[in-house]
């Protein structure tokens, strides 16, 4: 990287102008700007990390909504125990161990298969929370923080450049091109020498570690939630939708598909309503 920015100064200097500009648009526009970059960011980060493991390895994941919405659960009921740093990280956490398990005993299935297991597992979640909510008489939990729009804003713009920044990393690295070998042929990958169980679990349950902290993040904007607003399989289509678009392969692909689809349904919801 530090190579690439040797050899590229003028770019990089236009990039730190526009992270700089960007860092400093919550002082300067309107609040709708403010949650309209928020609900972009959000679809960016959502669709890089699924696209840094399934677009690459071509195991086609519907289980984006399930690890958001594990973030959100994990955010209501941590940040009323640890200081909200620690409990989006914990959010985090508990998404990569949630995904660590779900890989462990699912990443043996392949094609059609992985889809409607992953597709389903979102019911699933949300079936198992509602069940316990219930029974501990919880339905619905209530965020009360003092996060400000303005902090949610830069901590989403964080994330986001941070997974853009490690997909592109990564796929330059000796894990990124072993990503790459399982896309293209998991047996003849497996016989090379690579542990393809390992790699795809840690970057399934890595994937899954930033959409839970995305789903965190963007909890602290409501009041209060449940299962029904936490395991919205919207989400998991919306990503896919956002990164074939785009071009999984890619590590700047997913935020070229997920801008124009964040910006059309903005402009459709405000048309029909």
């Amino acid at each position: 990287m530090l190579e690439w920015a040797r050899k590229n100064p003028w770019t990089c200097a236009l990039l730190a102008l526009g992270l700089l500009a960007l860092a400093r648009l919550p002082f300067m526009a309107s609040g709708y700007v403010v949650q309209l970059c928020i609900s972009i960011y959000a679809n960016v980060a959502l669709a890089t990390a699924w696209a840094f493991f399934s677009g690459t390895t071509r195991y086609i994941s519907l289980a984006t909504a399930a690890f958001f919405g594990v973030g959100i659960y994990a955010l209501a009921i941590l940040h009323e125990h640890l200081w909200l740093p620690l409990a989006l990280m914990g959010a985090a956490v508990a998404g990569f161990l949630v995904a660590l398990l779900v890989g462990l005993s699912t990443l043996r299935l392949r094609g059609v298969y992985f889809v409607v297991f992953t597709f389903g597992l979102t019911e699933l979640v949300h079936q198992v929370v509602n069940w316990w909510s219930i029974k501990n008489r919880t339905v619905t939990r209530y965020i009360f923080t003092d996060a400000s729009r303005v902090e949610i804003y830069e901590t989403l713009l964080a994330i986001t450049l941070f997974t853009i920044a490690a997909s592109w990393y990564v796929s330059r690295t000796r894990l990124g091109y072993a990503l790459r070998a399982i896309g293209e042929d998991e047996t003849v990958a497996r016989h090379t020498g690579i542990d393809t169980t390992r790699v795809k679990t840690l970057c399934f349950a890595a994937s899954a570690a930033v959409m839970a902290l995305v789903g965190a993040v963007l909890a602290l904007l409501y009041p209060y939630v449940d299962a029904s607003i936490a395991f919205n399989n919207t989400w998991s289509f919306e990503v896919l939708i956002a990164a074939l678009l785009g071009g999984p392969g890619r590590p700047w692909g997913p935020a070229v598909g997920a801008i124009p689809l964040v910006l059309l349904k903005e402009y459709l919801v405000g048309s029909l309503y």
